[in-house]
């Protein structure tokens, strides 16, 4: 039995690995996979380059799990906090996605064992995080400080990540289906992530190309592991997460032009 300073404590938030990430002490437990030895070069790599805004590898537990430094902060997670939907802390996530990606553009992933291929027309050699979803970044005072959860992270770039990000943080979906204070503002939400970022116009365009394919490969991605059984997914799934899908795709086939002016204009 650990003693109470080495409790396992279980973090909440995610899908993938819904009851299985715990905190013990100031260290994360995460299970292993079959690319988690090319997730720790990722996150070596981010060491050596001096980025903070990632997890340290620690090295692995003698239940064969990573081990990784926490970061204390705040992972949002509904109900949303009125401060987590602001525009700064908006613009915050997309400072810090821009610094990811500086950190990451000298890092050489090819040869490594990732998880889920992105489309090629939008892979350009960089690593992505590929899931910047609202549980997987750390914020403190109102401020994005940290990337976690680098499990989907694979050869993409930085426009995947870009519309990844922008997609989930706007969000670009139904109004109907957005029930807090975004709602309604999405097409003004996603301009403003687009510009903290600074994004150039040449590959704005390629963001708005990029939404819909993002939308389409991370619902195949819950859909597939929803089929093969694995808890978490077919949750979402059966609770409303199938259907999701279909109206976000529909509202993608009719605001591409709006979506497209948001950019551009």
């Amino acid at each position: 039995m650990p003693t109470e300073r080495h409790q396992e404590v279980e973090l909440t938030g995610g899908t993938a690995n819904q009851g299985l990430v715990v905190r013990v002490g100031d260290t994360v437990r995460r299970p292993w996979r079959p690319t988690t030895p090319s997730t720790h070069a990722l996150l070596q790599h981010l060491e050596e380059v001096g980025f903070d805004g990632a997890p340290r590898l620690l090295g692995v537990d003698d239940r064969g799990r990573e081990v990784l430094t926490y970061l204390p902060g705040t992972a949002i997670s509904p109900p949303y906090p009125p401060w987590s939907l602001t525009t700064p802390a908006l613009e915050s996530v997309a400072l810090l996605l821009h610094r990811y990606h500086e950190a990451v553009a000298s890092f050489d992933g090819d040869g490594l064992q990732w998880q889920l291929p992105v489309p090629e027309r939008f892979r350009t050699g960089l690593v992505s995080h590929n899931d910047p979803n609202m549980d997987n970044i750390v914020f403190r005072d109102g401020v994005a400080v940290a990337l976690i959860d680098f499990d989907l992270a694979g050869p993409g770039s930085r426009v995947w990540d870009v519309a990844a990000a922008a997609r989930l943080w706007a969000p670009l979906r139904p109004d109907g289906d957005i029930a807090d204070a975004r709602r309604g503002r999405s097409l003004q939400r996603l301009r403003t992530f687009v510009d903290a970022y600074g994004l150039p116009g040449d590959e704005r365009e390629l963001v708005a190309q990029a939404l819909q394919p993002n939308h389409t490969w991370c619902y195949d991605n819950v859909r597939r592991h929803a089929e093969a059984g694995h808890r978490g997914f077919a949750s979402f799934w059966r609770e409303g997460g199938a259907g999701l899908s279909e109206r976000v795709q529909e509202w993608f086939d009719l605001n591409l032009q709006a979506v497209r002016d948001a950019l551009l204009q």
